[in-house]
């Protein structure tokens, strides 16, 4: 028996690790196992061996869900680790598109993802060999999306700061004043923006935009009439209005189609609120991988269109 103790530590093996990590960021067996594409008896039967091999329970039922031991999130970090070498050793040095299937989950909110990444789908799709592409909300992000690998990729106006997170500007845009040119005009001055009404986005998270954020913190008091989660649920509130909406100038052609747009009507000292830089956001890990490398210019190529 003390022999097999001995070698148990070379039956580990990289797909126990990336589904005893998913469980841990999941809460969940079952969650884990819908996001990993597994049965559930698959899941649980892995994560049996993994407790054989490292003489720990992992993890115990609490209410509704599970909860990882204190021996369990201690392995964590070396887990991500170890996948992390064995990703670097399977890697090699070089990345061919044309033969590669490329999996990739990036974190985006909804003005990102519509701007950006259909066209991205499209413009890696055509020189890869496959390409399955997962986009998920980013809310306010964290730098533990891509500690934890939640996320390949994550394009947000607010990079999350980290030591080992890394950021590159995509693009720059700015907020300006939307508003139905059939029952208005666009306000004429500071006084007439602020006293209007307003239609605005407040995420699920209850998260605000970060131009909110930014005139509240400078003092600036809006009434705001309508909150919606998503820039895609403004035009209807706003249609046939007198209401304003303080959105990306990108969005003219697409989501705010039929909308007039003016600038935001403050002093220039004041211009800045209204800048919207666009950043991509990777871990430290990938800055070197040949593949993410790859990944990271074709999303450049793409911001580089859709800004201009």
């Amino acid at each position: 028996m003390h022999y097999m103790k001995k070698i148990d530590h070379l039956a580990l093996d990289g797909h126990a690790l990336e589904l005893f990590l998913a469980v841990l960021e999941e809460g969940s067996v079952t969650s884990a196992a819908t996001r990993l594409g597994l049965t559930q008896s698959a899941v649980s039967h892995a994560l049996n061996k993994l407790r054989r091999i490292v003489g720990d329970p992992l993890f115990a039922k609490s209410g509704r869900g599970i909860v990882a031991t204190a021996h369990a999130q201690a392995l964590a970090a070396k887990a991500r680790a170890l996948i992390d070498e064995m990703r670097s050793f399977a890697g090699g040095v070089s990345f061919e598109p044309a033969s590669a299937k490329l999996s990739l989950t990036i974190a985006a909110n909804d003005f990102q993802r519509d701007l950006l990444l259909p066209r991205f789908f499209g413009h890696v799709a055509a020189q890869v060999k496959n390409l399955d592409l997962r986009v998920i909300p980013s809310q306010s992000p964290s730098p533990a999306m891509l500690r934890e690998n939640r996320c390949d990729l994550l394009i947000t106006p607010l990079p999350p700061s980290g030591i080992d997170i890394v950021q590159k500007r995509l693009l720059s845009d700015h907020y300006v004043c939307y508003y139905d040119p059939g029952t208005r005009a666009a306000p004429s001055g500071r006084g007439a923006y602020l006293a209007a009404r307003h239609v605005t986005v407040v995420y699920t998270d209850n998260e605000r935009l970060d131009f909110d954020r930014r005139l509240a913190a400078n003092g600036f008091h809006r009434d705001i009439a309508i909150s919606v989660p998503s820039f895609s649920g403004v035009p209807s509130f706003l249609r046939g209005t007198q209401m304003l909406a303080s959105m990306p100038s990108l969005l003219a052609s697409s989501v705010m189609v039929g909308f007039a747009h003016a600038r935001i009507p403050l002093a220039s000292r004041t211009r800045t609120l209204a800048e919207l830089p666009m950043f991509m956001v990777w871990h430290q890990r990938y800055q070197k991988d040949p593949a993410h490398r790859w990944i990271r210019t074709q999303l450049e190529c793409v911001a580089a269109t859709a800004g201009a």
